[in-house]
C-alpha cells in the first residue's frame, strides 16, 4: 500500500470520527432532556431509588444516575423532579377499540339497535379512536393491547404508528371462534369474529390475518354455546384450538385465549397458549394448574371489573367515581344512564330485574370471590400477571376504568409493587418487548410517567400525574384533551343524573351566575349552587334528566331537557355560556 493511500485512509478515518463526534455533540445539545433529583421506581427489584437524574436523548433513556454524578449542560431542557416519582408508562393489556364502553356497544348483550344502529356505534368508534388514544395517554397509559379487533381496525392502527401523542398500539385480528353472536354476522371488514368449524378453517383463518400484520392471534374459547357440558365441549373443539395455536406459532405470533373456566383454560395452556386474557372464575385453582402456568411462562390478565360494568348498567346501580366522571368519554358514560328513559320498558325492566335479582347478585359475588382468590394464589406463586381492563365493554370505559381495575387487584391481596409490575414490565413481557420498554433503564424507550405522589404508598397515586413522557415527547396530561363546551355540558349532566355534587360542580366557574331567562339573576357562586343542588339530590326521588336535543354555537350550548322529579316530568331549556373552559353563566 502506498504512503498516499495510507494518508488518505487515515484522513477519512479521522473525519468519520470527527463527524460522529459532531453528531453526538449535536444530539447532546439539542435533543436531550434531564429529569433531575427524582425518585426512580425500579420495578424489577421493587425499590425506589432516591435523588436520581434521568437523561432522555430523542426517544430513549440514555442515562440513569445519582444526581451528584451528573453535570447538566447550560442549555439543557430540564424537568425538576424534586419530590416526585418517575415510573415506566403503564400498559393496558386488554382493550377493544371496536367497542366504546357505552350502552349500545354490545348488541349481543342487550340489543338496542332500534335506538342506536350498530353501524353508527362502529362509525363513532373509528372516528373517535384518536380521542380514545389521547385519553389513554392522559391517564399515563403508553401501551395498549387490543385482543380482539377487526380488519378495519388493524388497518386504522397503522395511522397512529408514528404519532408521539398516541400510545403504542398492539392488536389482534378478529377473534377465532366456533361461535359467533348473530348481531356480528356479515359485517365484512368490521366483523370482530371469524367462525372456525374445522382444523382446516383454523389454519386458514390464521393465514388470512397474516397480511394485516397482527401482533397476536386471539381465540374465543366458548364452551357453552353448543349445549354440551364444559369439558365435553372444550375437548370437542380442542383439535381446532391446537391447530390455531400451532399455525400462529409457526409464524412467530403469540396466542391469546379467552377462557374463563378452568378446564378450557388448562387445555389451552397445555397446548401452547401464551396469554390467558381473563380469570378462571368457576373454581378455585389447584397447584397443578399454577405450576403449569409457571412452567409454560403463560401470562394471565385478570379483568376483575368488567362483569360489574354490565350488571351495574343493566341494574341501574351505576356509581362512577369523580375520577371517571372527569376522565371518561362523557357521551359514552352518559349513555349508560339511558335505560332510565328508553321506551322499550318491557325489555329494560326484564334486564333490570334480572341484574338485581338475589340469584344474579349471588352468582356475581361468587365469581368475584373465586377470581380474587385465584389471582392472589397465582400472583404469590410468581405467575406472570398483566393488568388489563377489557375496556370497551358496556360500563368499562376506555382509559378511565384502569384505576378501578388496579383497586380491584389490590382488593384481591396483591401488593402495590405486584400491581405496578403487572402494569409495566409484565405488559412489555406479554409482547416479548421487555428489552424495549417497561422499566426505567438505559436503552429503553422514554415512555414514562412523572407522579406527584408514590403509588407504592397508595395505588390511587398512579392518577396524580404531573407529566407523561411518550416516545421521548413531554406532555402535560391536562392539555392532551381540551373539553369542548358540549363536553362540559355533558359532564355536568352525567353527574346530575348520578347525584354526585362534587362532579356536578367541577365544570362550573367559581363565580358562576344562574339566571331565570332572560335576565333575572337567581344566585351567584358555586358554593351557593352546592347548597341548593345538594338538597335536591338528597331529597328528590326518581331524579333523572333526559337530554332531548342539543344545539351548540361557539361558546354557548342550549339543551332541551325532560326532567323527571318524583312523579312529575318537567320540560325545560338550559342555556350554558362557557368562558375559559368553565361554565360561567346558566339560563
Amino acid at each position: 500500500m502506498t504512503a498516499i493511500n495510507l494518508i488518505s485512509k487515515s484522513f477519512m478515518k479521522n473525519n468519520v470520527f470527527l463527524l460522529i463526534s459532531i453528531l453526538l455533540c449535536s444530539t447532546s445539545l439539542f435533543s436531550q432532556t434531564y429529569v433531575t433529583n427524582v425518585n426512580v421506581a425500579d420495578v424489577e427489584n421493587q425499590k425506589i431509588l432516591p435523588n436520581q437524574t434521568i437523561v432522555i436523548t430523542n426517544d430513549l433513556i440514555t442515562s440513569v444516575k445519582s444526581s451528584r454524578k451528573v453535570k447538566i449542560p447550560d442549555n439543557a431542557n430540564i424537568i425538576d423532579g424534586t419530590g416526585k416519582y418517575i415510573f415506566p408508562g403503564l400498559t393496558d393489556a386488554h382493550i377493544h377499540f371496536f367497542q366504546n364502553g357505552g350502552l349500545y356497544t354490545r348488541p349481543d348483550a342487550i340489543d338496542l339497535r332500534q335506538f342506536m344502529p350498530h353501524e353508527k356505534d362502529l362509525t363513532y368508534a373509528h372516528n373517535n379512536m384518536e380521542n380514545v388514544l389521547h385519553r389513554y395517554l392522559q391517564n399515563g397509559i403508553t401501551n395498549v393491547i387490543d385482543v380482539g379487533a377487526s380488519y378495519s381496525f388493524l388497518k386504522q392502527r397503522d395511522d397512529f404508528k408514528n404519532k408521539v401523542d398516541a400510545p403504542s398500539i398492539y392488536m389482534t385480528g378478529p377473534l377465532l371462534t366456533t361461535y359467533e353472536p348473530k348481531p356480528y354476522e356479515n359485517l365484512e371488514d368490521e366483523e370482530p369474529f371469524s367462525v372456525v368449524a374445522s382444523v382446516e378453517d383454523g389454519i386458514k383463518m390464521v393465514q388470512e390475518q397474516l397480511p394485516y400484520k397482527p401482533d397476536f392471534i386471539k381465540i374465543w374459547y366458548i364452551t357453552t354455546a353448543d349445549g354440551l357440558g364444559v369439558e365435553v365441549s372444550a375437548r370437542k373443539n380442542l383439535p381446532i384450538i391446537k391447530a390455531i395455536i400451532d399455525e400462529a406459532h409457526k409464524h412467530n405470533l403469540r396466542v391469546a385465549v379467552h377462557a374463563t373456566q378452568r378446564i378450557p383454560a388448562q387445555l389451552a395452556v397445555e397446548n401452547g397458549c401464551d396469554f390467558l386474557v381473563h380469570s378462571v372464575d368457576d373454581e378455585i385453582i389447584k397447584n397443578d394448574f399454577i405450576q403449569l402456568l409457571k412452567k409454560n411462562q403463560t401470562f394471565l390478565c385478570p379483568t376483575l371489573t368488567v362483569s360489574h360494568g354490565y350488571m351495574d348498567t343493566f341494574g341501574q346501580r351505576i356509581n362512577k367515581s369523580n375520577y371517571e366522571l372527569s376522565k371518561a368519554d362523557p357521551y359514552q358514560l352518559g349513555s349508560l344512564l339511558d335505560l332510565k328513559h328508553l321506551k322499550d320498558t318491557l325489555r329494560i325492566n326484564r334486564y333490570k330485574n334480572m341484574s338485581n335479582s338475589k340469584e344474579r347478585i349471588a352468582a356475581l359475588n361468587k365469581t368475584d370471590s373465586i377470581s380474587y382468590m385465584n389471582l392472589k394464589l397465582l400472583s404469590d406463586a410468581g405467575v406472570n400477571i398483566a393488568t388489563g381492563t377489557d375496556a370497551g365493554n358496556i360500563g368499562t370505559l376506555h382509559a378511565s376504568s384502569y384505576l378501578a381495575e388496579l383497586k380491584a387487584m389490590r382488593e384481591s391481596g396483591m401488593s402495590n409493587w405486584q400491581i405496578i409490575r403487572a402494569s409495566t414490565i409484565n405488559g412489555a413481557k406479554v409482547l416479548d418487548k421487555e428489552h424495549e420498554f417497561g422499566t426505567v433503564a438505559v436503552g429503553k424507550k422514554a415512555n414514562l410517567i412523572l407522579l406527584d405522589a408514590n403509588p407504592i404508598d397508595t395505588i390511587e397515586n398512579v392518577t396524580k400525574l404531573n407529566l407523561v413522557i411518550n416516545k421521548g415527547k413531554i406532555f402535560n396530561p391536562n392539555e392532551l384533551i381540551k373539553d369542548s363546551p358540549e363536553d362540559l355540558a355533558q359532564r355536568q349532566l352525567n353527574a346530575y343524573n348520578l347525584r354526585n355534587i362534587d362532579a356536578f360542580l367541577e365544570p362550573y366557574d367559581d363565580d358562576v351566575e344562574v339566571y331565570s331567562y332572560p335576565d333575572t339573576l337567581l344566585f351567584k357562586g358555586k358554593e351557593t349552587m352546592r347548597t341548593g343542588y345538594s338538597k335536591m339530590f338528597d331529597n328528590t326521588p326518581n331524579l333523572h334528566c333526559e337530554l332531548v336535543g342539543r344545539i351548540s354555537q361557539g361558546n354557548v350550548v342550549m339543551d332541551k331537557e325532560r326532567v323527571q322529579m318524583g312523579d312529575n316530568i318537567v320540560e325545560a331549556i338550559a342555556i350554558y355560556h362557557i368562558e375559559n373552559e368553565k361554565i360561567k353563566k346558566v339560563y
